[in-house]
């Protein structure tokens, strides 16, 4: 039982979900779910830098649930994202996945990162301006993602003729204002990076996230209540 006498009931909840987290954990499903494919078999122009897959992103692990570098999406999602990776190439842009689908056991992850707070190792790129004890409070870390529903990705664009992605003001996964869709203090340039990736996410049938420049999310998503867990492989 956990004892939390005048603590924050948001705090609480928090514990108590990681604690049921423990001892009933969660069972990863076997193999993907029908009706999910991979990225890279709908549309062979889109790159894919999956970084929960890797030690660069703000736990500064791999993220538990992450075998392969692979974007996996529902098929509508996919088949949406195939529409604005066309439209993207027509302007001279690619399409770059940082994530897709998040298996449960990565958001798991994310929460024990949470409430850890000596663990700060990539504070200085991700959430310097962000006390880590706030995380929770401020929405940048929470038990569940939408993400896991399998019609959300978090993307960016790379210019055709240079090979480098565009300035979009702030890394993917920055824990900030700036982040947030119409952000104060960017450049005419930055505003114009966003309002391109933007136009081509929401002509596709993808709707912003208003705190996250890079996340969309599949307006007809298929499983509007379903939160899956077989890994990213």
């Amino acid at each position: 039982m956990i004892a939390c006498r005048k603590c924050d009931p948001l705090l609480f909840l928090q514990m108590l979900v990681l604690a049921l987290g423990m001892l009933f954990p969660w069972h990863a499903q076997a193999a993907m779910h029908d009706g999910f494919v991979h990225v890279s078999d709908q549309c062979q122009n889109i790159i894919q830098e999956i970084r929960y897959f890797s030690s660069y992103n703000f736990v500064g692990e791999r993220i538990n649930g992450y075998l392969a570098p692979q974007a996996i999406l529902t098929e509508p999602a996919a088949n949406a994202l195939c529409k604005a990776a066309a439209a993207a190439e027509e302007k001279g842009y690619t399409l770059k996945i940082y994530d897709a689908y998040r298996p449960q056991s990565a958001v798991d992850h994310f929460v024990r990162w949470g409430m850890n707070a000596a663990d700060t190792r990539m504070k200085a790129i991700f959430y310097p301006q962000v006390d880590k004890a706030r995380v929770f409070d401020l929405g940048y870390v929470a038990t569940r993602s939408g993400h896991s529903r399998g019609s959300t990705v978090d993307l960016t664009l790379v210019d055709r003729q240079s090979g480098k992605e565009v300035d979009m003001g702030t890394p993917f996964d920055f824990f900030g204002a700036a982040s947030h869709h119409g952000a104060k203090g960017l450049s005419p340039q930055q505003e114009a990076n966003r309002a391109v990736l933007l136009g081509l996410m929401e002509n596709a049938g993808f709707k912003r996230y208003e705190e996250e420049w890079w996340h969309y999310t599949l307006k007809n998503e298929p499983y509007t209540d379903t939160y899956f867990n077989f890994p990213v492989e």
